[in-house]
């Protein structure tokens, strides 16, 4: 989950809800250079976070406050297979954008156990196996990745907070042919990026994020029960093109 501290207590979005924002905002993307099979790619970008259960398992601290994903100790091995394994429900497409997130994502774990090197190992050669049956170049599916990546990290900035104040940008990413993309907020509170990679000239986008007043708790029965019974907060952001 993504834990941002307010003035009353924290704005908790679920990871899900996060991947769902990633795939509203890639759903706007300019249709002339979208990737390969975009509603495919959509899909893998809405269901790419399904692991994550913040109901399930320890989601505090050891202050008891909640746990935000950047402070987790990662996942083993299983969970991932799993995961990677149930994304063939929505086809070969998902899972293979599914596994290059994967990979990524765990990049650092190759050379810490045989396990993990054999899990990475296995993962590349299906990845290939899926391109070929699919009649997906290589360079085709690692676009698609790159696009999946660059909603992501624009997804982050948002649920985050991470934009920037005083009119200045933040880099996306440059992973997309190479381009760099900067998000910038305007005096009016409404977004855009630069260059402009969008089909419309303004649309917005939002997510749900649960608001809880108290600080810390003393176990994760209690924050759960707390979770779902907090009132939710609509948060939205209205892009639009500039020049």
């Amino acid at each position: 989950m993504i834990a941002n501290l307010s003035e009353t207590g924290w704005e908790i979005i679920y990871h899900r809800a996060h991947a769902l924002l990633a795939a509203q905002i890639g759903g706007h993307w300019r249709r002339a250079d979208a990737p390969e099979r975009l509603y495919e790619t959509l899909a893998a970008i809405s269901h790419h976070d399904d692991l994550e259960q913040e109901w399930e398992g320890n989601e505090l601290t050891e202050a008891g406050a909640p746990l935000d994903f950047t402070l987790s100790h990662g996942s083993s091995v299983q969970p991932l297979a799993t995961h990677i394994d149930k994304a063939r429900y929505r086809g070969r497409w998902v899972t293979l954008l599914t596994s290059k997130h994967t990979c990524f994502l765990t990049q650092d774990q190759k050379g810490t156990s045989k396990e993990w090197d054999d899990f990475l190992s296995e993962q590349v050669q299906l990845q290939a196996q899926w391109g070929k049956e699919l009649g997906i170049k290589p360079a085709e599916a690692e676009r698609a990745y790159q696009f999946m990546g660059w909603c992501d990290r624009c997804s982050l900035i948002l649920a985050q907070q991470q934009v920037p104040d005083a009119g200045r940008s933040i880099e996306i990413t440059s992973g997309i042919d190479g381009q760099r993309y900067d998000l910038r907020q305007l005096p009016d509170d409404r977004l855009t990026v630069e260059p402009w990679p969008f089909e419309e000239a303004e649309f917005t986008v939002n997510v749900e994020a649960c608001c809880l007043t108290e600080v810390k708790y003393p176990d994760n029965q209690t924050f759960v029960k707390a979770l779902k019974a907090a009132p939710i907060k609509v948060l939205e952001w209205t892009f639009v093109k500039q020049g």
